[in-house]
């Protein structure tokens, strides 16, 4: 039985009760008194029933809207597997630099957060990286030996153009507002890292402690 129910079957329970008879039918007289004095103490008790009955189910209400919230905030930490600061989109957590560095600094860095410079297979994926990138160009896995070899990803797979076409004579990549560009190796750009999003924290505690371990 709902909140609601149980309020309206107290209250008819109360109107239809001895003390909601009307005059005739208790002589005038109840206990002594006269009806009409007893007719507000009857409906101050009704109004403070029903008040009691709300409150009552507006508390159930809030629990289990606390409950639900609970359970929602639990759902998304379950399938929030990417660390602090990178953003999870598809089947891949991405970091976007604040710094500006060449393109080997910036394989590097990644490289340090176990990643590697970002890497995409759809239009979907580069389109989410270009919306938020901002206004400024990122340094992405993409590079050549010379203009006559093929595009690679730092994992050594070819890329076959067919997300992007990239414009220019460079030997590394970068996205921009227009696609994906290229550029020489010591120009200084903003990065954009990319790993799975199978992020396990004990896993990157212990990277943390073998990079402070390196670096003393």
């Amino acid at each position: 039985m709902s909140a609601a129910e149980v309020s309206v079957y107290m209250l008819k329970t109360v109107l239809t009760s001895p003390l909601g008879l009307q005059e005739g039918e208790m002589g005038g007289k109840f206990h002594g008194k006269p009806v009409a004095l007893l007719t507000p103490v009857i409906k101050l008790s009704c109004c403070c029933l029903l008040i009691a009955v709300l409150t009552a189910a507006v508390v159930v209400l809030s629990v289990a809207l606390s409950v639900r919230k609970e359970k929602q905030i639990i759902k998304n930490h379950i399938y929030a597997n990417c660390p602090r600061n990178w953003i999870g989109f598809g089947s891949k957590c991405f970091y976007f630099s604040d710094d500006t560095k060449n393109w080997t600094y910036s394989q590097t860095s990644c490289v340090t957060l176990g990643a590697q410079l970002a890497q995409f297979e759809n239009q979907e994926e580069q389109n989410f990286l270009r919306r938020y990138k901002g206004s400024s160009d990122h340094w992405i896995g993409l590079h050549r030996e010379s203009p006559q070899h093929a595009w690679k990803w730092t994992d050594n797979t070819e890329y076959h153009n067919m997300v992007s076409i990239i414009r220019g004579v460079g030997e590394h990549a970068y996205l921009n507002d227009n696609g994906i560009s290229s550029a020489w190796v010591y120009a200084d750009r903003k990065w954009i890292c990319s790993k799975p999003n199978s992020y396990d924290p004990c896993a990157q505690y212990l990277q943390s402690l073998f990079r402070e371990s390196i670096s003393r």
